[in-house]
């Protein structure tokens, strides 16, 4: 009962929407991923920063409610340098995505689809060592070809990822599966940041509709023509191959590639329930060559939120 009136004050607190500061596109577009992978491992880190979140960050008029817009209409891969409010610690990723068996669905969820990727991965909060509760996400950056040094008209498809809203006491980010619509657990650290994840929650809200969970259309719509009919997945999940892990205490340290060894992560979608479980296909893999953990990963690579659609076609009849 008490945890109800807590969350009830603070959601009277932080309902109310500021005046936002209109946003103005100052982002690279055509960059290609050549360009794009040259700058984010332009300024590695000698020593892994510890980027603490603050409450007081989120206001102000370039605070959260800005960061939502901006994050939902700008298609930019790389900004002016920008502080990551509710992710700011991470490791940046080259490889390619692959699709090899059947599927029906569009763009590059299709059976023979490779592309490209630039992926990020990070923990929300502050928190970035085993021992403590943290809460992975995984942001990923399609770029339709296979040529480093293409430039394409058509913007970078972008998804997101993450294992719990609420965190987890996880020793290792490759124990765990990432998915579009998380669970949101109540842990000690989702209580003691309440007041932060309610008004970052709020400002997404305010955005757009159903920030829980993030559609997948922009990779199905990928390399497809205007007047097809495109089908996209309502779930995509990932989770490491066996036999990865590195016993590290940082996530960052446990996920940098050396020794020319390969990161790989498997693929599933899902666009139906059975049983009250959805129904995962895996579909292909993801494989990093390449890491970084640099300036330009935590303040300059962005990732665009495709925006709420309620026009999506799922293909199958029994999706709930």
């Amino acid at each position: 009962m008490k945890l109800l009136s807590l969350i009830t004050i603070l959601l009277s607190l932080t309902a109310c929407s500021a005046q936002l500061k209109p946003y103005e596109s100052k982002g690279e577009y055509m960059s290609g991923f050549e360009n794009v992978w040259t700058q984010v491992k332009s300024d590695p880190y000698e020593k892994l920063p510890q980027t603490e979140v603050s409450y007081f960050k989120l206001s102000g008029e370039e605070g959260i409610g800005y960061s939502a817009v901006r994050t939902l209409n700008e298609r930019a891969d790389l900004l002016a340098p920008f502080e990551k409010l509710a992710h700011p610690n991470g490791i940046c990723f080259k490889g390619v995505w692959k699709i090899d068996v059947e599927t029906p669905f569009s763009g590059y969820f299709k059976k023979s689809s490779e592309a490209l990727i630039i992926a990020r991965a990070s923990t929300a909060m502050s928190n970035t060592k085993s021992g403590s509760t943290r809460a992975f996400g995984f942001a990923g950056k399609l770029f339709p070809t296979m040529s480093p040094n293409a430039v394409s008209s058509e913007p970078s498809a972008n998804f997101f990822l993450i294992e719990d809203l609420g965190g987890s006491d996880a020793e290792h980010y490759m124990d765990v599966e990432l998915t579009n619509e998380p669970s949101v657990s109540v842990t000690l650290e989702a209580l003691a940041n309440a007041a932060y994840g309610i008004k970052v929650a709020n400002a997404f809200g305010d955005a757009d509709k159903n920030p829980t969970i993030r559609q997948l259309y922009e990779v199905s719509y990928l390399g497809e023509s205007e007047n097809k009919k495109i089908i996209t997945p309502k779930w995509l999940k990932i989770e490491a191959s066996s036999s990865q892990r590195v016993d590290a205490k940082d996530f960052r340290e446990e996920l940098t590639i050396k020794d020319s060894k390969p990161l790989v992560f498997n693929l599933f979608v899902a666009s139906q329930m059975k049983k009250e479980q959805k129904d995962w296909q895996k579909i292909g893999s993801i494989t990093f060559d390449e890491s970084v953990v640099s300036s330009s990963c935590d303040r300059r690579l962005h990732f665009h939120h495709p925006k709420w659609r309620d026009d999506l076609d799922y293909a199958l009849s029994e999706v709930e």
